[in-house]
């Protein structure tokens, strides 16, 4: 970010946000820039700060003010959206979204993709489909591997399966970002490996790519950054190479690890 005469836009910028529960720092004082094109994994433990990361991000909750009233938020360099109008921006797959679109409530596949437009749980009424619409969500479930899903209800879908037509109503919009909150929990291993080669087929097509996890084998090879939290404070912001080693994800997990890598993939195993 150093010549801001020719850095790409930004995704993301935080700046000394925190974000408090009871008193106690859930988020404590963070500063983050992520640019667009910078396909990049925020990685820590179960408590570490991720989800609530992910939730000032998509205004579902809000930082605390600073004294000296700058913004502590800015998405896509604005620091206030619509709900619509974010979505139609930045994509956004996490199971919590996964078990709202597969409780008993029926609805079909279809209508679960395109109805991303409204930012709706299914069409209403005066909800108006025009045949550009048709058209993109065509193409989105393409894209997402799931256009044979097409005509059956979301919650007789597998885990998988629902995971696809959740990517495909993200990319109804064809966003310039993706957020994908733990996006592979509950998927077996042949899903999961399944999953990620379209997550992979996205990032080379130039969406950009926010993974939150706490599994590095999670870790695209598109993904070039990692920055890992603990206990709501940044603690390492680098490179993949340099963050996805033994040392440094036994101090962020706090217990010892080996890390193997194959390319540019990466495991880690308990001592």
């Amino acid at each position: 970010m150093t010549d801001t005469g020719t850095a790409p836009p930004l995704l993301l910028q935080l700046a000394h946000a925190s974000v408090q529960r009871e008193g106690r720092p859930i988020l404590d004082d963070l500063s983050l820039q992520i640019a667009l094109g910078e396909h990049t994994a925020i990685l820590g433990a179960n408590g570490s700060g991720k989800s609530t990361l992910v939730k000032l991000i998509t205004r579902q909750i809000y930082p605390l003010a600073r004294p000296e009233g700058e913004p502590v938020l800015r998405v896509l360099g604005r620091e206030r959206w619509s709900v619509v109008e974010l979505r139609s921006r930045l994509g956004i797959v996490s199971p919590a979204m996964q078990t709202d679109f597969t409780s008993e409530t029926p609805l079909e596949v279809y209508d679960a993709v395109i109805s991303g437009f409204f930012a709706a749980r299914g069409l209403g009424l005066d909800h108006q489909v025009t045949q550009a619409m048709h058209q993109a969500a065509r193409e989105a479930l393409d894209r997402a591997g799931a256009s044979h899903l097409v005509g059956r209800m979301m919650a007789g879908l597998s885990t998988g399966e629902a995971r696809r037509v959740l990517i495909a109503r993200a990319m109804v919009h064809r966003p310039l970002a993706l957020l994908l909150d733990e996006p592979c929990a509950g998927l077996d291993l042949a899903s999961r490996r399944d999953f990620l080669e379209s997550l992979r087929q996205l990032a080379r097509s130039g969406t950009t790519l926010l993974l939150v996890t706490h599994h590095i084998e999670e870790i695209l090879p598109e993904i070039g950054r990692v920055v890992m939290l603990r206990q709501g404070r940044l603690v390492a912001d680098t490179d993949k190479a340099q963050a996805l080693t033994s040392r440094q994800l036994g101090e962020l997990f706090d217990t010892p690890v080996t890390v193997t890598s194959r390319g540019d993939w990466f495991w880690a195993a308990l001592d």
